[in-house]
């Protein structure tokens, strides 16, 4: 078997951004890899090692680039392909690998495969998509954007026939069942491997697994496929991995990871998330706890992405609906800030306000079990903007300083407004003055992300719950190779004291790795902790040098 510290990914600290925003270099409003390549000493000197591109290629960008009308450019909004190869030279020499989303559930309508299959029936490229002549009994059901789009299956008049589509009408969807398409989807993914990416965010995997058929039930999800792909990527390049967008139940996450390691080396734990949200709102860890359980048995060279915020809403879907409506009142009470009725359309400072909350929230997302997943502008924690619609509102510009537009970029009029007024807009929040202040939260972040690096334990490691007998205190121990780390956390806005066992190699001595305190068991073998509102403890077993030693052994 491999060794597990060979798996990169396993460590590996994320940084999710989408170059429209990010940073423009030419002055259109649109943010390009020029933009980006200057900021990379930004992102290297804050502890980033691997960067997950939003799609960039050519789009009619009717949903945020992931509506593709070719998938081997680069959309000349952001650049050129030239661009884009300086850009990964420049990565490359920081040591930083790159992510990019491989969108292949569906197409733009605008590429010219569906062009040419609408217009021709005898088209090679017809079977391209999912046809039908008459409209399907179930076309008004399972649509992924409820309230915004009504149907799953739209008349083409071109084509004279009814095409499949599980998002935007836009959108259509690939027939994956079609072997044709299965070789253009692994062209797609050997040109970027040779530019030298290091594996794919797959965008969402249950579709792409899907085979829907007019009318037909329920359809099966080709897991099959899923294995082949991932079969391609390691011939390819060994170390290229996939990263599933799949908001699926625990026992269902399983298959996406194969049951010997065969799929996904990488899926976003959507279910932690909710149920961590949940935690936050109300202090109860149970619910967190039975999420860290259902989703703990893994094979061993798979990981979990764990992340507070994506560039989408927060979906809630998963949790019972009184669960929900308490974070909803927690967190967003307004109805503004709720999207489809099952998620938040908000950024995680506003959410939670209090830095000392937002602390602990980062704090316990770099320290659960698998891959720390950081969204642009968490950092230094931008807040959203209500006014735009949908999800636009947590994709405004990166706020780089208090220059027009937070220094993003120098033009009239920019992809999204930056924010600008209130205490989350830019002449108050932004990258520059946090460089300069010792207290600010994007240091504070650095401290965080070089902490978790220094404890390798939480990526390699294994895991178990220790118990503090209060149910609002969350306490988890990773051991690896002899060593161990165990990390504390206090979801209640009241300070506490809890006991706890660290029956862990070293686990009767635990020195604190954030302050100078060191903690030594009693008698009775039990720590005291105290613990801060919203506090957190980061603690080493056996102290530094016990943890050398036993490395070295």
């Amino acid at each position: 078997p491999m060794p597990i510290e060979d798996l990169w990914y396993k460590n590996a600290i994320v940084y999710n951004l989408d170059l429209e925003t990010f940073m423009d270099s030419d002055g259109d409003g649109v943010g390009d890899f020029e933009g980006l390549v200057r900021r990379l000493d930004y992102l290297e000197a804050l502890g980033i090692d691997t960067l997950w591109l939003a799609p960039f290629q050519p789009s009619p960008n009717r949903d945020n680039g992931y509506d593709i009308s070719d998938y081997y450019g680069v959309d000349p909004r952001h650049g050129s392909g030239g661009d884009f190869v300086e850009f990964m030279h420049q990565a490359k020499k920081r040591g930083l690998k790159v992510l990019i989303d491989l969108v292949v559930n569906h197409t733009s309508d605008q590429h010219r495969w569906f062009q040419a299959a609408r217009k021709d029936p005898g088209s090679r490229y017809r079977d391209w998509y999912v046809w039908s002549e008459t409209r399907p009994p179930d076309a008004d059901e399972g649509m992924v954007f409820p309230g915004v789009q009504h149907t799953t299956w739209t008349r083409d008049e071109a084509a004279q026939a009814y095409y499949f589509h599980r998002f935007y009408h836009f959108m259509p969807d690939l027939n994956l069942q079609n072997p044709e398409v299965r070789t253009e989807v692994r062209r797609i993914m050997g040109f970027w491997l040779e530019l030298g990416v290091a594996g794919f965010r797959v965008d969402a995997v249950p579709f792409v697994l899907e085979t829907p058929a007019p009318g037909a039930p329920e359809p099966a999800l080709q897991f099959g496929y899923l294995y082949d792909m991932r079969r391609f990527l390691q011939w390819r390049a060994g170390d290229a991995i996939l990263l599933g967008e799949a908001n699926v139940l625990p026992r269902e996450s399983k298959r996406y990871f194969g049951a010997a390691g065969e799929g996904m080396q990488m899926m976003f734990n959507f279910w932690v998330n909710q149920h961590l949200f949940y935690a936050l709102a109300t202090a109860e860890v149970g619910p967190l706890l039975d999420a860290l359980r259902a989703t703990r048995r893994l094979p061993p060279t798979a990981q979990w992405g764990q992340f507070l915020r994506n560039h989408d809403e927060l979906d809630l879907g998963r949790l019972t609906a009184e669960q929900r409506q308490a974070v909803f009142a927690r967190f967003g009470p307004e109805e503004h800030m709720q999207l489809y009725g099952r998620g938040l359309r908000r950024r995680l400072a506003p959410m939670l306000g209090d830095r000392r909350h937002l602390e602990l929230a980062y704090s316990l997302m770099f320290s659960l079990p698998g891959t720390p997943v950081l969204r642009y502008g968490d950092e230094i924690g931008m807040g959203e903007a209500l006014a735009l619609p949908e999800r636009a509102a947590v994709r405004t510009p990166m706020q780089w300083s208090d220059e027009p537009n937070a220094g993003f970029s120098t033009a009239e009029k920019t992809v999204h407004p930056a924010i600008a007024e209130g205490v989350y807009g830019y002449a108050n929040l932004n990258v520059a003055k946090q460089q300069r202040d010792p207290a600010s939260l994007l240091n504070w972040m650095a401290r965080l992300i070089r902490l978790r690096k220094e404890c390798p334990e939480i990526g390699w490691g294994a895991w178990e719950v220790l118990q503090t007998g209060d149910p609002r205190v969350l306490a988890l121990a990773y051991t690896w190779r002899g060593t161990a780390v165990v990390v504390v956390h206090n979801f209640d806005e009241r300070p506490c004291e809890v006991r706890l066992r660290a029956e862990v190699p070293g686990g009767e001595r635990l020195l604190d790795l954030l302050t100078e305190d060191e903690s030594r068991a009693d008698a009775s073998g039990r720590h005291r902790l105290l613990l801060d509102a919203y506090g957190y403890r980061w603690l080493r077993a056996g102290g530094l040098n016990y943890a050398l030693q036993r490395s070295r052994a």
